[in-house]
């Protein structure tokens, strides 16, 4: 219950800095995760990614101060971080449908989106099967792109085909550590340094001790204790289970996501299953 606590206390952390920039960062150190997993996590939770909740309910307290007071357009603009009255009316007309300054009439309609809270449900009729890993530190070697987290299920699937066209895993599997357990190629989730922009970094690679030649670049993945699920079949199963991660093993489990690169081990077509590896550490 501790993690439904977390996620309601970030929550209640963004929605005391509506009118202030709200540090992401903030929020996932109170949810107790890494930036990337919190970003991810809440679209998976809440099916709206974490920029759209912020917008719909800094517009739903925008069109209540309009309905209850005699503020300025142009001070309520700047109230809830736009930029000019003309980026708040486009804004406010994108979601209610008519503009700031009809909102002031009455009989207008205008939608309201409640701040949300977290409760804690009994799922997972279905099984997951998982296992507990201790691995040391090893290496990455790969080819890195920057991925918008709330359209990471669009495009990194054509990320995989354009690589599969340009041979890129045929060059991945030079590299590759034969005695290594993490086989495979590899799709990194690994954390982007970009503030606000909700993007992280996903490299395709391979374990490898080898130093590649550019454009590949080379990740450090340090020691720790990692949740590693199976699951059979072709690669579209591994989005659901990133799903299932977040809204069922998390909150039910002794333990909490560790801020280390997720990875995504898609295996030979022969072994007719697939990998996620999760970085965890055991509650407190």
């Amino acid at each position: 219950m501790d993690w439904i606590q977390r996620m309601n206390e970030a929550i209640g952390y963004m929605e005391a800095h509506l009118t202030e920039e709200i540090d992401y960062a903030e929020a996932a150190r109170i949810a107790c995760c890494s930036v990337y997993h919190f970003q991810r996590m809440f679209p998976y939770i809440t099916d709206v990614s974490l920029s759209e909740y912020i917008r719909r309910r800094r517009l739903t307290l925008a069109a209540y101060e309009l309905q209850n007071s005699d503020i300025k357009v142009i001070s309520l603009a700047l109230k809830y971080g736009y930029e000019s009255p003309e980026a708040f009316a486009r804004a406010f007309q994108n979601m209610h449908g008519t503009t700031p300054t009809a909102a002031r009439q009455a009989g207008t309609k205008l939608k309201a989106y409640p701040r949300i809270f977290f409760q804690f449900s009994m799922r997972g009729a279905a099984e997951m099967n998982y296992r507990i890993e201790e691995m040391k530190g090893f290496s990455i070697v790969g080819f890195q792109k920057q991925i918008r987290t709330q359209q990471a299920y669009e495009d990194v699937p054509l990320l995989w085909k354009d690589a599969h066209a340009e041979g890129i895993f045929d060059k991945l599997w030079n590299y590759r550590q034969d005695d290594h357990p993490i086989r495979g190629i590899l799709g990194v989730c690994a954390d982007g340094d970009y503030g606000k922009n909700e993007d992280f970094d996903y490299i395709m690679s391979v374990v490898s001790q080898h130093t590649p030649p550019d454009p590949m670049v080379q990740r450090h993945v340090p020691a720790a204790t990692w949740a590693v699920f199976e699951m059979e079949g072709d690669p579209s199963g591994i989005a659901d289970m990133w799903k299932r991660l977040y809204t069922e093993w998390v909150p039910s489990h002794a333990y909490d996501l560790a801020p280390i690169p997720a990875i995504e081990c898609y295996l030979p077509p022969d072994e007719n299953k697939n990998e996620l590896w999760i970085p965890v550490i055991r509650k407190a």
